[in-house]
């Protein structure tokens, strides 16, 4: 496995954690990085740095990011970007894999990007309801805001540093170990 395999796979990692934080943020940053030749993709993935792409995701990530914001339609969303962040985890790191064959591409979309997406999107939707609960709803746009942040942050880290992105999902899946196993002490 040669360095830039390494690199393609953290990239793929990177976007999909940054999905189980904000579905299209990841996958808009994908596309427009790829639109500006700065990542390859992979070639049955190519259309995801085009035009009709770049202008789709972005519209889908503004009214993702505002919808988060509207009470209850937070919680809604909450609840079909579940498998939503499955489906972007599988296709930023089924696109970023280049020169890989198509089985190993395929079980490393499945496992590395949807379970890694899945996961976050798990920790995130647990954090909504339990902000719901607490601060009945008022509390959610700091959620979300905090939610936003971070996938701007790991798609820039993914994208430019794709190596630091990947310790920086350790960090996340090691404080979230934590923190459960706090809860459930």
């Amino acid at each position: 496995m040669n360095f830039e395999t390494i690199l393609s796979i953290c990239l793929g990692i990177g976007l999909a954690s940054a999905s189980g934080f904000r579905v299209f943020l990841p996958v808009f940053a994908l596309s427009l990085a790829s639109y500006f030749n700065i990542i390859p993709l992979n070639e049955s993935w190519s259309w995801i740095g085009g035009m009709p792409a770049l202008i789709s995701f972005g519209a889908a990530m503004i009214f993702e990011i505002v919808g988060y914001y509207i009470p209850f339609v937070d919680n809604l969303l909450d609840t079909i970007a579940t498998p939503l962040a499955a489906i972007a985890g599988f296709v930023v790191m089924a696109s970023t894999l280049v020169d890989v064959s198509p089985t190993i591409t395929t079980i490393l979309a499945i496992i590395a990007g949807g379970g890694t997406a899945t996961a976050i999107q798990g920790l995130t939707t647990t954090t909504r309801l339990a902000s719901s609960v607490k601060t009945a709803g008022l509390g959610n746009p700091i959620v979300s805001t905090t939610e936003t942040g971070t996938a701007i942050t790991l798609s820039s880290l993914a994208i430019f540093v794709p190596i630091i992105a990947v310790i920086v999902v350790v960090l996340i899946f090691g404080v979230m170990y934590w923190i459960f196993k706090k809860i459930k002490n």
